[in-house]
């Protein structure tokens, strides 16, 4: 029998504390789309994507209206793009992106990811072209989203990807200056990137993954923070076992939508992704869970500790709440998708070096974070290295989606819109890096990556 309290606590959760469905993600394998000819090529692969998703949006849209549960998101990833064009002789893959574009406005959903490569041991031909292609690719496109991964604990960094990526990023903000370097926003550079994530920017559809599959990413920073109000000034065991608890409810919500969502596309589940993903909203903000815990404002000293149980907490309490979990799982600190993120900025108490040490800790990396758009080319390169090696040496995925701000400078704000909110312009080093950059070649896997 379902308990009434429960029922009451739920609706609560959604109305009062901003619980929500982040996105239902359809990953659909792009294989069999390969073709030596681009154009044919392009044709299957707009045909493949409108016939699986053909009625992914109606489906998310009757389990938000029959359950009452927001779902915010419905997107597409679909198998790495330089994969596919590689087998083609174009020597530039846009109009892969324009019909990708294309096919996510044709289903109506509101991103698409993929327009990606794997590069952390070396450039395949495709891969090349694909990276090139990038900036005019983001800056004549909406819905499409583009990664790059640089570097795996297993291969080490590849420092060539990450010189050219902090080109490319340059260029990106260049060709899309018009939006404050919008397209940046859609572009991520990742270590030790996974296969089946939902989120955007960075997700894409793994060739290890199913020829289709519905993976869901779950969210509710704001449900964490009202339960840890409940119990102000307790012990950090106290804390932690709040946080599981929570996460279990959120994660179970989670667990329906996406079986629900299999069920009446007739697609198999594939993941549950356990990530706490900010919104500018208030009341939907990581960074003010970290403050609930203790702290006068994130950054000040304790934060990366805070953050870590965090992480940890979520983690133990979805994964039993959920038949399969994966993704990147945890907490995630976009600062302009953070109200208390923003504002933590603006009263100076968090900076880009804090926020780095916080990606040892939390599920990704440096995200959506805007610097001056007069930052060199190698200062972001050096940036995606530093990033890169948390990641490697420590087994687990990092990334950076940066936006270099054109015509701005520390101190201005950038304003998106939307779930990407508002960016206040950080500072970076004044001390240049270009020498260590420049080098190029590969970084060597730690030690501790040999386990065979």
């Amino acid at each position: 029998m379902i308990n009434q309290n429960k029922i009451i606590e739920t609706i609560e959760m959604i109305e009062k504390e901003k619980l929500d469905i982040r996105t239902i993600t359809m990953g659909i394998s792009l294989m069999d789309c390969c073709d030596s000819d681009g154009k044919k090529s392009r044709n299957k692969i707009y045909d493949k994507i409108t016939r699986y998703a053909e009625n992914l949006v109606n489906v998310g849209e009757e389990i938000e209206s029959e359950y009452g549960i927001p779902i915010i998101n419905k997107r597409i990833s679909v198998t790495p793009i330089s994969l596919i064009a590689g087998c083609c002789s174009d020597e530039n893959y846009v109009e892969f992106a324009k019909t990708l574009d294309r096919a996510a406005s044709t289903v109506g959903v509101n991103f698409i990811g993929g327009f990606s490569a794997l590069v952390h041991k070396g450039y395949s031909n495709g891969d090349k072209k694909l990276i090139s292609s990038i900036p005019e690719a983001l800056s004549v496109t909406e819905k499409v989203c583009s990664s790059v991964n640089v570097a795996t604990s297993r291969a080490g960094i590849n420092m060539d990807a990450v010189r050219e990526m902090g080109e490319i990023i340059k260029r990106t903000a260049d060709l899309t200056k018009d939006k404050a370097g919008f397209g940046c926003a859609k572009l991520v550079v990742f270590a030790n990137a996974v296969e089946d994530n939902p989120f955007m920017a960075g997700a894409f559809h793994g060739v290890g993954e199913a020829e289709c599959i519905i993976n869901v990413g779950v969210s509710g920073p704001g449900v964490v923070k009202s339960a840890l109000e409940l119990v102000k000034g307790e012990s950090f065991d106290v804390v932690a076992e709040t946080v599981k608890k929570t996460a279990f409810k959120i994660t179970r919500m989670g667990q329906l939508v996406a079986a629900e969502a299999s069920r009446r596309l007739n697609i198999p589940f594939g993941i549950i992704d356990l990530s706490l993903a900010p919104t500018p909203e208030v009341g939907d903000s990581v960074a003010h869970i970290l403050e609930e815990m203790g702290l006068e404002r994130c950054g000040a000293p304790g934060t990366t500790a805070a953050l870590a149980l965090l992480n940890d907490a979520v983690k133990k309490g979805g994964v039993m709440a959920a038949s399969r979990v994966g993704g990147l799982s945890g907490a995630f600190i976009p600062v302009s998708e953070d109200a208390g993120m923003i504002d933590a900025v603006l009263k100076g108490a968090l900076s880009l070096e804090k926020l780095e040490a916080m990606t040892c800790v939390c599920s990704v990396g440096l995200d959506m974070i805007a610097i001056p758009g007069d930052t060199s080319a190698e200062t972001i390169s050096g940036i995606i290295a530093d990033e890169a090696a948390i990641g490697v040496i420590n087994n687990k995925t990092t990334a950076v989606r940066i936006i270099p701000a054109p015509g701005k400078f520390v101190g201005d704000m950038v304003e998106f819109g939307g779930l990407l909110g508002r960016a206040p312009v950080m500072s970076v080093s004044k001390f240049s890096s270009a020498d260590f950059v420049n080098r190029g070649g590969l970084i060597p896997a730690p030690i501790h990556s040999f386990k065979n």
